[in-house]
């Protein structure tokens, strides 16, 4: 089956994004979870909040092409210690492609900020990712507070 995505999709998708509690909507196109390469559109607002996470699996990679908008893609070492903040826009950095064990998150700079993200499947909840030990968790006053940190913090 060939898939395709129109920009009433996209539209669509960002739309969701801006509505949802979250600030962010996602979009499989893997048929299932158990698919070997998981590939999705993801859509963010800038008050969304993606908790620093890792995926420890040494196959786990993550391949992340920025479609539309501006988003900031930031690198820890174990300690939460900022090591790299990498920006990505239309006319800048498009493709960053994270190795497998390594601490990140993305804050969204721009409205309707458009992501396609690729990684090895399958996707498994309880083991895709582990959450930074010290980061707040999603939906809590103290992430509000860090995303804020996270806007203005450098290596």
């Amino acid at each position: 089956m060939i898939n395709t995505v129109t920009q009433d999709d996209f539209n669509a998708l960002t739309e969701k994004a801006s509505q949802v509690k979250r600030k962010r909507a996602h979009f499989n196109l893997h048929e299932t979870l158990n698919a070997n390469v998981q590939r999705l559109l993801m859509a963010m607002e800038p008050d969304t909040y993606i908790c620093p996470h890792r995926h420890v699996e040494s196959h786990k990679w993550e391949m992340f092409m920025l479609l539309s908008g501006k988003i900031d893609v930031l690198i820890f070492d174990d300690d939460g210690c900022l090591l790299s903040r990498i920006h990505m826009s239309p006319i800048a950095t498009r493709v960053i492609q994270i190795p497998a064990n390594t601490w990140h998150t993305y804050v969204a700079q721009q409205t309707e900020t458009l992501a396609l993200e690729i990684k090895e499947g399958p996707y498994i909840a309880q083991t895709d990712k582990e959450f930074a030990p010290w980061a707040p968790i999603e939906n809590t006053q103290e992430a509000t507070a860090f995303l804020e940190r996270l806007r203005a913090l450098s290596p």
